[in-house]
Parts: C-alpha cells; structure tokens; sequence
C-alpha cells in the first residue's frame, strides 16, 4: 500500500533530458541552452499526474572554472521562464552540484545526495517517484535512492543500463507516458 500522506516526484536531469546536451563541452550560456521539444509534453504530463518536479543535476563546468554560478543561474531562470510559457508550470526545485568528478561529493551523480536531499525537504515518497536521465550515473543515484527509473539513451546505451524502463528518444517516452507514469 502506497503512503498517501507523502507527495511523488518527478527528477529530471537537465542536459540531454530538458535541453539538448553540447558534446564535448558545457551549456555555458542561454544562447546555448535548446529545449528538446517533447520535453514539454513530459512536463506538463508530469503536473497533470500531480508530480512535483525537480532538476537533478552535475554542473561540473562550475568547478572547472568554465562559468559561474551566476551564469548558472541566469541559465535556469531562462529555463524556467520558457517552461512557465509553454505548461504554465515551472520546476519546484532545481538543484546542482558544482564538484568534479574526482571530488567524490555525495551530492554528485551517481551519489543519491541531491535526491534524498529533494526527499527529505519535499516530503517524497520514492517508491512513487520517478527519475528521467540519460547517463548511467543518473540511474544509479535514483535507485541508490529507491526512485523508480527512465533511461532515454541511443540504442548502442540501451543495454548498459538497468533502469526500470528504457526509451531511445524523448519522443518514444512520450508515446509511452500514459503506460508507466499513473
């Protein structure tokens, strides 16, 4: 029996989930920063469901001196003022880890840290949550965290992962959300 006295999320990780990710390099500017179109119906999907949702994500550009956290900033209002346009809802929550890989913070992907931090604070019931991510990394911090999980990955990806359910695309999510997301 789910407790029903706790609230369900959604975690979406950013780059590669809500815009497109920059090979090579990082969304060091809004100019850089492209929505990936079906990301919105996600989006608005995940608020009809009355899911909280909350960004997920490593900015190591931040602690490799490639921008600032005010730059980071000015990204995510971006963000969030085009999301609001669109759904006419925004993120509850977006958090973000600066350290680099080495660092080994908890907070960092594939660390839970950033997630049962959103648990403790948004009183979230994991078992009814849901993370969405591209990497590996971000399937293990939500199972560490006991968060269910979606892969969105190109099909050489598909089999590294043990997410609970595996897309290629965005657009295949969308085609499924209504099966696995009540």
């Amino acid at each position: 029996m789910h407790d029903t006295t706790k609230n369900k999320a959604i975690f979406f990780d950013r780059d590669g989930i809500i815009n497109r990710r920059k090979i090579g390099g990082y969304i060091t500017t809004t100019e850089e920063f492209v929505f990936i179109p079906d990301f919105f119906t996600v989006f608005a999907y995940a608020i009809h469901k009355n899911y909280i949702p909350i960004v997920i994500t490593n900015q190591q550009g931040i602690g490799k001196g490639l921008m600032t956290i005010h730059d980071l900033r000015r990204i995510h209002t971006h963000m969030q003022q085009h999301i609001r346009l669109a759904t006419g809802a925004d993120f509850d929550d977006i958090r973000f880890c600066t350290s680099l890989a080495q660092d080994n913070d908890q907070r960092r992907k594939p660390n839970p840290g950033m997630i049962t931090e959103s648990i403790q604070q948004w009183n979230i019931n994991p078992q009814q949550s849901w993370m969405i991510g591209d990497s590996q990394s971000d399937i293990i911090a939500a199972q560490a965290a006991g968060v269910r999980t979606i892969y969105i990955g190109n099909s050489q990806d598909l089999t590294i992962t043990t997410a609970d359910h595996i897309f290629a695309t965005m657009s295949e999510l969308n085609e499924n959300l209504h099966r696995i997301i009540e």
